[in-house]
């Protein structure tokens, strides 16, 4: 797909029951897991008559990359839309896998599905794609849209601050960055017959019947005294407090650690905010350079703001998992959600490791058991904190987006 162009797929609205009446549950979900041991297997079986518009695909990068999955997908569901990106781990109900494939077959019953897509060309060009895919979207009745990127060679803020600022207010946006595992080398975005390296994906959906809520938060405890910005420009960090950006966080991780650079600093973001005021963002390091001394980061770092060094707390960061599914039940009313989209950073699973199930398990309790729970483990998640909050980039949260027809 040559850069600046911006392709767009639509699905109609399902009207289902003529007389108006929602029917007891108006999704339908299909959900379905590959591995090499046992190939396709269902995981929710499909509800009879099901006609889904959507298909969400979370996979490994090597499975995605190959051209028989997803001519699987695409024979099991020839009339859906599909939309999707590699991961660093699968989450299918409340399990998390690795090397695997999941789809999460969805049949709405009075929402509209759009899909627009568009390459991006690096880290500069971030803003300015979430700008065409906010332009390409149709915004008659847009409710929500989830947004799958590229997980390596973007700036994650811009890509959030260009949709937000050209998409309608009332729409809220929530999403992730595509992983790799823990390699950080290079993921894959898909939509129906595309698989690409470096693009964007947006799933845009429309219809007043909809009810989202969605929420983002971390665990992480901050340590070590909070530090001024004194020099960065966008997303790459040269000085705090005047001193060698990169020399100070080694100090900090100590030389084991710091030897691992860059992998290793997924396991001690920074806290950063732009204020003393401010809710403060998660950043995780991306790449390191010794040359000039510096950091790059997968969102901005704000010259003059304020920065501190976090680490891992395991039941925190279980606490937080639950506090988002909680946070984004909110925004549905008393009725249960009948989907829920999970993402959760990488960095989470890479410090969790054999403990990694108890957030999904821990979401899966308060979202009970008629929700479908799909999603990934991320370079990155995208979400307001909670409803009513702008949207921003994160690093090191569990973001959850729910999802019901009324």
């Amino acid at each position: 797909m040559e850069c600046g162009r911006v392709y767009l797929n639509v699905v109609g609205i399902s009207r289902g029951d003529p007389s108006g009446n929602p029917p007891s549950q108006a999704m339908k979900i299909e959900q379905m897991k590959w591995t090499e041991a046992q190939g396709w297997q269902p995981e929710r079986p499909a509800p009879t008559g099901l006609t889904p518009h959507l298909v969400l695909v979370f996979g490994s990068r090597i499975l995605l990359s190959g051209a028989k999955i997803l001519r699987d997908i695409q024979a099991r569901y020839p009339r859906a839309q599909l939309a999707g990106c590699s991961t660093g781990g699968e989450i299918c109900g409340p399990s998390v896998l690795d090397h695997s494939v999941v789809t999460t077959a969805i049949q709405f019953d009075h929402t509209r599905v759009q899909i627009v897509a568009t390459p991006i060309t690096d880290s500069e060009d971030s803003f300015a794609a979430g700008a065409r895919l906010a332009q390409l979207l149709q915004p008659e009745d847009l409710i929500h849209v989830l947004v799958l990127t590229e997980g390596i060679f973007l700036n994650g803020g811009e890509l959030v601050k260009g949709l937000a600022k050209h998409l309608p207010g009332r729409v809220s946006i929530t999403g992730g960055l595509a992983g790799d595992g823990t390699a950080f080398k290079e993921t894959l975005v898909l939509w129906n017959d595309q698989t690409a390296k470096q693009s964007v994906v947006a799933v845009g959906l429309s219809g007043h019947r909809l009810k989202v809520g969605y929420a983002s938060l971390g665990g992480w405890d901050p340590f070590g005294p909070e530090r001024r910005i004194t020099r960065s420009k966008g997303n790459i960090l040269y000085e705090l407090d005047g001193k060698s950006a990169l020399e100070l966080y080694k100090q900090y991780l100590g030389e084991e650690d710091a030897g691992g650079l860059p992998s290793t600093g997924v396991l001690f973001p920074l806290s950063v905010r732009h204020n003393l005021q401010e809710t403060a963002l998660v950043r995780t390091v991306w790449s390191v350079s010794e040359a000039d001394q510096s950091m790059t980061f997968t969102g901005d770092l704000p010259d003059g703001g304020y920065a501190r060094l976090m680490k891992a707390n395991f039941d925190r960061l279980v606490d937080g998992a639950i506090g988002a599914a909680r946070t984004s039940c909110e925004g549905l009313g008393p009725s249960p959600p009948d989907l829920a989209i999970l993402i959760s950073c990488v960095g989470r699973k890479m410090v969790l490791k054999q403990r990694t199930e108890e957030e999904v398990e821990g979401v899966s309790d308060v979202m009970g058991s008629q929700a479908v729970l799909a999603g990934f483990y991320s370079n990155g998640e995208i979400s307001p904190f909670r409803p009513g909050a702008k949207c921003e980039h994160h690093n090191q949260t569990m973001t959850i987006t729910t999802m019901r027809e009324d």
